[in-house]
């Protein structure tokens, strides 16, 4: 495929280059760059960007977008390429702060329309790569209350004495007590604009999320364990089931409303219709790699993902009581992180009282 004249895809009506990049840590990926409605005979007429202001100056046209600076090599791209052909193809000039410094891309041109082009096309690479990026953060609800932990040990203290001669049943794989919790959806928050925009955006939860609660924390009950997937014979996580104590769907509301604000400011991708809401007491994860969340291993390393057999578990601890709790906090954690109490460490959070 030449680089200047690449295939052509419509999409939704829309007409992009399609274009190959090879980066030197990457595998090969297709990059999608926006040219524009499709006109009569391929011509291209390019559109106006709404979302960026874009300055006249003496010399044509300036426009400054944020990107965190982990994206920068794919704007870049190899030996300078890709920058290279977004300059010729749209006829501007965009500079690139140094790896590292985080700042603004930095477009400029004669033609208004030009950096506008420039300005799609960048945020293009940027939202696919963004895409590819593992979650630093994510929204939690905490369950490292003492009497949960006591439970937790309890029961992996009987597991290990009734089941441990069941294949992949060790204690490298239960979760770390003290970062016991609910999951309610994960963030790539690539630089600390995007952590105190995260914030920002948790903060304006606050009000409908203390609504749903009326005003007081969620007594919970922790009791029972599920596994994820259709054979208890080869699991790969054993989790707690959390439920509200007085039967209501108040917790689940929560969740559902939290990645229904995070997905609406384009901080979280939705993954489900609705969240769903598991305490991960058992994880093979834990086993592979001692520096995964909650891991307990001390850096024991094992093949590819070993699954554990959990029928004798579900069998004998199906109906496990773990223990009761008042949840009065949601967390914006931080993965591989720990604070003073063994958690995770916060960068925010809200309460429902």
């Amino acid at each position: 495929m030449e680089v200047l004249r690449p295939q052509l895809v419509i999409v939704n009506g829309r007409q992009y280059r399609r274009n190959v990049i090879k980066e030197d840590q990457y595998e090969e990926e297709e990059d999608f760059s926006y040219m524009g409605p499709p006109e009569p005979e391929d011509l291209v007429e390019e559109e106006t960007c709404d979302t960026h202001c874009i300055e006249q100056t003496e010399k044509g046209f300036r426009c400054a977008i944020d990107v965190p600076s982990v994206l920068y090599k794919y704007i870049i791209g190899k030996k300078g390429e890709t920058r290279r052909r977004l300059e010729y193809d749209t006829k501007t000039s965009i500079s690139i702060p140094k790896q590292g410094v985080e700042g603004q891309i930095v477009i400029t041109g004669v033609h208004k329309s030009a950096v506008s082009s420039a300005i799609t096309r960048v945020e293009l690479l940027v939202d696919s790569f963004r895409k590819k990026q593992p979650f630093t953060h994510f929204l939690s609800f905490p369950l490292n209350d003492p009497r949960i932990q006591d439970g937790f040990l309890k029961f992996k203290d009987e597991v290990l004495g009734k089941c441990s001669q069941d294949h992949g049943v060790e204690a490298s794989i239960f979760q770390n007590p003290a970062k016991l919790h609910l999951t309610v959806g994960t963030l790539a928050l690539l630089n600390e604009m995007e952590v105190r925009k995260a914030c920002e955006q948790l903060q304006q939860c606050q009000n409908s999320i203390r609504e749903i609660a009326g005003g007081r924390p969620l007594e919970l009950e922790v009791k029972g364990i599920e596994y994820m997937n259709d054979d208890p014979g080869m699991v790969d996580v054993l989790y707690a089931k959390v439920n509200v104590k007085d039967s209501s769907d108040k917790l689940q509301v929560i969740a559902d409303r939290l990645v229904e604000h995070f997905v609406s400011c384009g901080l979280m991708v939705r993954e489900w219709d609705r969240v769903k809401l598991h305490g991960t007491v058992m994880n093979t994860l834990f086993r592979k790699d001692s520096t995964a969340e909650g891991s307990s291993s001390g850096g024991k390393q094992v093949n590819a993902r070993e699954a554990f057999d959990a029928r004798n578990i579900l069998k004998t601890f199906g109906s496990f009581h773990f223990g009761e709790l008042d949840l009065n906090t949601v967390l914006l954690s931080q993965r591989y992180s720990t604070d003073c109490t063994g958690y995770y460490s916060s960068a925010g959070s809200i309460s429902f009282s």
